[in-house]
């Protein structure tokens, strides 16, 4: 590992009648602080005013643009649509209106929670290039406007959910909020286990879709846990009760599915610009341990096999041919975790990266093409001649019958 990544480093300077001191890797400022005199910049109060920018005035379109920024659109369109898969997965009705203020409601829970967590970090973005450019930091819009933001989005957000949606719903996104603009950003600046904190944030949206369509979370008489064996397992082949898939173990493998998929995503992510996490002073795992951060991408990698093609067909949610098509996508994800492991090179570590932006939609693909119940032949129009023809011959005996 290159020296300027070893944890520890020291740099002392001694000079003849100045005072020694030493620096941290962390806390690369604390150098200026011991010293008591600092040569003056005399330039900068000779400066005209015709050689400083002036501010940008927030204009409706540049505030909008802002706004998009405090709510990191991209990482909140990512959430909405993991909410809507469990939406997609649930085998109960859910109406125009539910899906749309669930997708609302989601997104301005999203927003308030970036928002609350960009106000806490402005000086710790203000220290990474990947993060310098953030509307706080480079002063777009003052911390009260940005915090006005966030309150607004933050009862709007539950508000929608409790009233249009359910109760339930409102809980779980109120629940995000204060999981990521408290504990994950609090934690984020003092232990690793802020990325365990980060996972369960992510994987609690899917959760919320299932909620919303009215889904239980807890096993009761009317909904116990049921396990949906696979057919060659069954003495008779009995039809598929719908009914019996809103059973608890449903929602948690949504919940597991995304869990799990955020540590190869983030683990890699987080190695690639682990100069970045150190400088300014995030004691994260890609920093502190290298070995070990690839060790928990593979770990989880290896996970996702039997969520995906043991969990969500005994759960109900697919069908047992999930357990065929989804090896491949994920084999390739552990062979890349595998390899990353092994070398621990970027490369590596951006291979990784680039499979978890693909394998994401491909496997929620694969979930919708193998939901429980769902026949796509029939629903595009291939179907109808057998029906027609099963249709045929049921009225044909019922008249028979009923002509004895």
């Amino acid at each position: 590992m290159s020296g300027m990544f070893v944890l520890g480093l020291r740099a002392t300077v001694t000079r003849r009648g100045a005072r020694c001191y030493s620096t941290s890797f962390f806390f690369p400022n604390t150098q200026w602080q011991t010293r008591k005199s600092v040569a003056p910049i005399a330039a900068a109060s000779t400066l005209p005013l015709s050689a400083y920018r002036p501010a940008e005035t927030l204009t409706p379109p540049r505030l909008l643009k802002v706004y998009a920024q405090l709510s990191k659109t991209r990482l909140s369109t990512l959430v909405v649509l993991t909410a809507m898969s469990g939406v997609a997965l649930s085998p109960l009705p859910a109406t125009l209106p539910i899906l749309l203020s669930t997708a609302v409601g989601t997104a301005l829970c999203c927003a308030s929670a970036n928002a609350l967590n960009q106000l806490q970090e402005i000086p710790l973005d203000a220290q990474m290039a990947r993060t310098r450019n953030r509307p706080l930091v480079r002063r777009a819009i003052t911390p009260l406007h940005a915090t006005g933001f966030a309150i607004a989005t933050g009862l709007a957000g539950p508000a929608i959910l409790w009233t249009m949606v359910n109760p339930t719903t409102a809980v779980l996104g109120t629940a995000n909020i204060v999981l990521y603009a408290g504990v994950y950003t609090w934690m984020k600046r003092r232990s690793i286990a802020s990325t365990w904190a980060g996972a369960v944030v992510g994987g609690i949206p899917p959760v919320m879709g299932w909620t919303a369509c009215g889904g239980s979370l807890l096993p009761t008489i009317t909904h116990p846990t049921h396990l949906f064996l696979p057919p060659f397992l069954l003495d008779i082949a009995l039809p598929i009760d719908l009914a019996a898939i809103d059973n608890p173990l449903a929602p948690f493998a949504l919940f597991m599915f995304l869990y799990s998929w955020q540590f190869p995503h983030f683990n890699a992510l987080s190695y690639l610009v682990r100069g970045s996490y150190a400088q300014a002073g995030y004691p994260m795992l890609s920093v502190l341990s290298p070995p070990k951060n690839a060790l928990v991408s593979l770990r989880h990698a290896v996970l996702l096999v039997p969520i995906c093609s043991v969990l969500f067909p005994l759960s109900g949610l697919t069908t047992w041919w999930l357990f065929l098509t989804a090896l491949p996508p994920n084999l390739v994800c552990v062979r890349a975790a595998w390899r990353f492991w092994r070398s621990g090179s970027e490369k590596d570590a951006r291979v990784v990266f680039q499979h978890s932006l693909w394998y994401l939609p491909v496997v929620m693909a694969l979930m919708m093409a193998h939901k429980q119940g769902v026949d796509w032949w029939a629903w595009i129009g291939f179907g109808e001649e057998e029906d027609r023809k099963e249709e045929e011959m049921i009225q044909q005996e019922t008249a028979a019958v009923q002509g004895v």
